[in-house]
């Protein structure tokens, strides 16, 4: 089937509108949660935000690339189709999708300003970083795009071939959770909470035999003028408020 190279969706005879196979767009969007998470957790725990740098650049010119000129040359989405080219293609409506990648592609572009260009460090990257992980997880995790959500509040034609049916699906023919299940999910939790609190409070126990046979080891670093600059604290870790951190990723004291 021939196609233009600046499009969105694929005309397809037996829809009436443009669409995207929905299962390479969840894969585009584990492969990039999966990168998104590893870059935010180096910036969160170790203070580098070089990685996040990097991935704020790819992320936005995939983003570009997908809904300025066409999804198929969009550098995760290839990837996403080669990983389920072994599947059956679940087409879904594209309108709503350029809706939702147009919220990434914001969200990306004020990364882009604050970390790229203006090296900006604080609470508001982390805040725009977890609303752009939350909205790949849901979409890689559950088929749930909750931009493709926001789109019926915002348009008066309405999403059209859902993920799932379930735009077509009536609200009494969807599947519920039953009580028994209910409990089963709280008794699980409160037997992981209930463990969780038998490994801290024996892991508290050990810290005091633990201290006092470090403590020659420790003093010794102290007297040692390469090991104390090797855990002089960097700049970057004390503007973030992450100096334990540091000091806990790089064994110093």
């Amino acid at each position: 089937m021939t196609q233009a190279i600046f499009q969105f969706g694929e005309n397809r005879p037996e829809y009436s509108i443009p669409v995207l196979n929905e299962r390479a767009v969840r894969a585009s969007a584990g492969i990039l949660f999966f990168f998104a998470i590893v870059t935010f957790m180096n910036a969160f725990l170790m203070g580098n935000f070089l990685p996040t740098q990097v991935f704020v650049v790819a992320f936005l010119i995939d983003f570009t690339v997908r809904i300025f000129v066409n999804p198929r040359f969009a550098p995760s989405l290839i990837l996403g189709q080669w990983a389920v080219r072994g599947q059956r293609p679940d087409y879904v409506g594209a309108p709503q999708k350029r809706f939702a990648w147009a919220i990434g592609f914001a969200l990306a572009l004020l990364m882009f300003y604050l970390m790229v260009l203006n090296h900006v460090i604080g609470p508001i990257n982390m805040l725009v970083c977890s609303i752009c992980m939350l909205l790949l997880f849901f979409e890689a995790s559950f088929g749930i795009c909750i931009g493709c959500k926001l789109y019926n509040a915002f348009n008066t034609e309405k999403a059209q071939l859902c993920p799932g049916g379930v735009c077509e699906l009536p609200v009494a023919d969807r599947p519920g959770v039953q009580p028994a299940q209910v409990v089963i999910v709280v008794g699980f939790l409160i037997v992981v909470g209930a463990v969780a609190q038998w490994v801290y409070h024996a892991e508290a126990s050990t810290l005091p035999q633990a201290a006092e046979s470090s403590a020659p080891a420790s003093s010794a670093a102290e007297t040692d003028p390469a090991e104390a600059a090797r855990c002089t604290v960097p700049a970057f870790a004390k503007a973030l408020g992450h100096e334990e951190k540091w000091k806990l990723h790089n064994h110093c004291k």
